[in-house]
This record gives structure tokens, C-alpha cells and sequence, in this order.
């Protein structure tokens, strides 16, 4: 997404929300909103505020060692040389501006959008104006995705999806020959490279109890080896490596054995029925025309695990917000570790992934869904049967 079009994205936002502009402060990286609006700028070493006014034109406040770095960034600089002159433009710059909108989340209820420090927030204060969280904002001028961006997204899915399958099928096919965790990590991301993908870390590929740490590391195994009777969890996440792709994020189970264990698929049932509940929820939502906050579909899928008696078994949010970014800064589906009251709008990327991590094996089941205008559409193949091998 250009500059231009995130900034009138913004300045919409902000009329509708009677908001009178967005100052956004970076300084050495510690907001990456900086980032997703004018692209990564490197070695920026003072602070620097993007400041997007309801009415007028954008500004660019950079410190005079910093500015020959935002050359190639098409907005008015306005030029400081040391902190008094900083903070005179600054102050000069929000006269009259009485809300504004920063990366500030109540009490940190929101940590992903919390990247202003406390000092900085102080003193935009001492100037006269409120501050009010962009956490929404955020959402509508950074996180909605256009239709390349949306193909990006549903091709890498289905490459993860043969990824997957053939990360199994690797597995039964080596089955006598003792490999490991990390080998089918390995081959995992050997198949990424092939198809010419991105990826900073993972996958998980994990035994039995492992499979019950969500983000288990195959690096920290004991070397554990495929036997026979085994759980197996693979969560496989990358994009491809071309300018503006998306991530997609998907996890699969698996069970080494001609007949799944009755509680393992007592286990897994539960989990994708709370997964298509979910999603099932945000279409309702929809076609009534009535808005739905990520909060709310975590609740629904976390109720259903309750009512169905594992409950404490369930320790993560729902979903997460994906973009360019695996874990990106949009909405996402959180009634526990956050309460995320930020609305499920169009345009937006989610994971729905319920888990229940019990002692001896942990099941999860992860889809990525895109928000359209007449609600979910799922994106990614969707397992509804256990893989067994045999």
C-alpha cells in the first residue's frame, strides 16, 4: 500500500472519528507503524514524527543528520537541529490540534499498538493536546489488503498446503530409517526454498507431549525420533518472497497408526468445532449487517472448549492479525491474553487456530480467513480429518 493512499485512509478515519490528526514518533525503530506507512528507512539514529493532519498537508519532522535518508520519501521535512528546536517545531507543528491519535493503548491493554513511551506521550501533553489510541486507525489505513495482496496470500496457502501433505508422506515414507523432528523441519524448509519462499523461523514439527507447547522449537528436542503410535503437530507459516506478499499460517495433526486413539479424536473434533464456530460467527455477524470485535469470536470458540470440559486446557488467543508480517498489527481474535475491542472489518487478514494442550499431546487446528464485504472467506485448506500413517 503507497503512502498516499495510507494517508487518506487516515485523514477519512479521522473525520469520521473527529480526530485532528495522528502524530506517529519512531526513534530507532521502537514503532513499527513508522515502518508499514514510509517503508524501512535504515540507520535513522534521532528521533523522527510523521505528523498526518485532518486538514492540511502530511509533514516529515527529521533531525538534519537523518533527513538525506528520507530522500526518497515524497512529503514536506520539516528540519531540527538539537532537542529545544525538536521540540519547539513539534510543539509548533500540533498548535491547535487538540486530538490526536498516537500508538498508545490504555493501561497496555493492546501491546502490539503500544509503542509510544510514556515520556514522549507526557509531552505531547504539555502542549495542550489529547491523545487518544490509533489502535483502529491502524486497522483501516495499514492492515487491509488489496487484490494483490489478497492473491499473494491464497497462493502461498496453497503451497503450504502441499507442503504439509508432503511433510507427512515424508515421514511414512521414512518411518523405518529413524528420523527426527529436525529432519522433517529441515524438509520443510528445504520445500520453502523450492517454491521460493519466505520465512524467519519455524516450522514447529513436534511429538507427542511437544505437540502440547504451542510454539514448540525442534532445535530444543531431544532428538526424538517417529515411532509407531505417535501425535505429530506441524504448524508451517511463510509468504511468498516478492515485494507486498503475505503471510499464510496453517497447523495439521497427524497420527502414526492405522486407528486414531478415541481420546485423541475426542480432542481433535472438539478444537475444529470450535474453529468452524468461529468463523461461522463473523459470517452471521455479517449478514446481519451487526459489527463483530475480535473479542467476541475468542469467546464463542473459548465457551464451546469450556462447555465441552477442557477449558484450562486452552491457553492462547484464538487468532492473530497476518500480513506482511506473520503477526501483524491488525485485529486479532483475543479474549485472554489481550481483550481486542478493535472491530472485524473488510479487507483484514485473521488466523483461527483453537488448541488444547493437554499433558500428552496438544491438538491444534489453524485456517487463515479474509474479511470481505459479505463477511469470512477461508483462504487456506482446512483439515477435517485426522492424517494417519501408517
Amino acid at each position: 500500500m503507497s503512502i498516499r493512499q495510507v494517508i487518506d485512509d487516515a485523514v477519512y478515519f479521522m473525520s469520521k472519528a473527529k480526530l485532528d490528526g495522528w502524530l506517529i514518533y519512531d526513534y530507532k525503530g521502537i514503532n513499527p507503524v513508522m515502518n508499514e506507512i514510509v517503508g524501512v528507512v535504515e540507520n535513522v539514529t534521532r528521533p523522527v514524527f510523521l505528523w498526518i493532519p485532518v486538514l492540511g498537508q502530511p509533514e516529515l519532522l527529521v533531525s538534519y543528520v537523518d533527513v538525506g535518508r528520507f530522500s526518497r520519501i515524497d512529503l514536506q521535512k520539516e528540519i531540527f537541529v538539537g532537542r529545544k528546536e525538536m521540540v519547539s517545531k513539534l510543539q509548533k507543528l500540533l498548535k491547535g490540534n487538540s486530538n490526536i491519535a498516537m500508538e498508545y493503548s490504555p493501561r497496555a491493554q493492546l501491546p502490539k499498538v503500544s509503542s509510544v513511551d510514556a515520556g514522549t506521550l507526557e509531552l505531547i501533553k504539555t502542549f495542550g493536546s489529547s491523545i487518544h489510541s490509533s489502535a483502529d486507525m491502524i486497522v483501516y489505513a495499514t492492515q487491509r489488503w488489496n487484490n494483490q495482496s489478497l492473491s499473494s496470500h491464497i497462493k502461498s496457502g496453497e503451497i503450504l498446503g502441499e507442503i504439509v501433505i508432503s511433510a507427512f508422506e515424508f515421514i511414512q515414507g521414512n518411518i523405518n530409517k529413524g528420523i527426527t523432528e529436525i529432519e522433517v523441519r529441515d524438509f520443510i524448509r528445504k520445500k520453502f526454498v523450492e517454491n521460493k519462499m519466505y520465512f524467519d523461523e519455524g516450522p514447529v514439527v513436534a511429538i507427542n507431549e511437544n505437540s502440547s507447547d504451542p510454539h514448540f522449537d525442534p532445535e530444543t528436542s531431544d532428538g526424538r525420533q517417529f515411532n509407531i503410535g505417535d501425535w505429530v503437530l506441524i504448524d508451517l507459516w511463510a509468504k511468498l518472497d516478492t515485494a507486498s506478499s503475505m503471510f499464510s499460517d496453517i497447523t495439521w495433526v497427524g497420527y502414526i497408526g492405522s486407528k486414531v486413539p478415541s481420546k485423541n479424536q475426542k480432542v481433535f473434533d472438539i478444537v475444529v468445532e470450535a474453529r468452524d464456530l468461529a468463523v461461522l460467527a463473523i459470517a452471521e455477524r455479517f449478514k446481519e449487517g451487526k459489527p463483530i470485535h475480535g473479542w467476541e469470536v475468542d469467546k464463542i470458540a473459548r465457551d464451546y472448549i469450556s462447555k465441552s470440559g477442557y477449558g484450562n486446557y486452552f491457553n492462547h488467543r484464538l487468532g492473530h492479525s497476518i500480513g506482511p508480517e506473520v503477526h501483524s498489527s491488525g485485529v486479532n481474535l483475543d479474549n485472554l491474553e489481550t481483550v481486542d475491542t478493535r472491530e472485524i472489518i473488510p479487507g483484514i487478514g485473521l488466523t483461527v487456530e483453537p488448541g488444547i494442550y493437554l499433558p500428552e499431546f496438544g491438538v491444534r487446528s489453524e485456517i487463515d480467513i479474509f474479511i470481505t464485504e459479505k463477511g469470512p472467506r477461508i483462504t487456506t485448506p482446512v483439515q477435517k480429518s485426522i492424517i494417519t500413517i501408517s
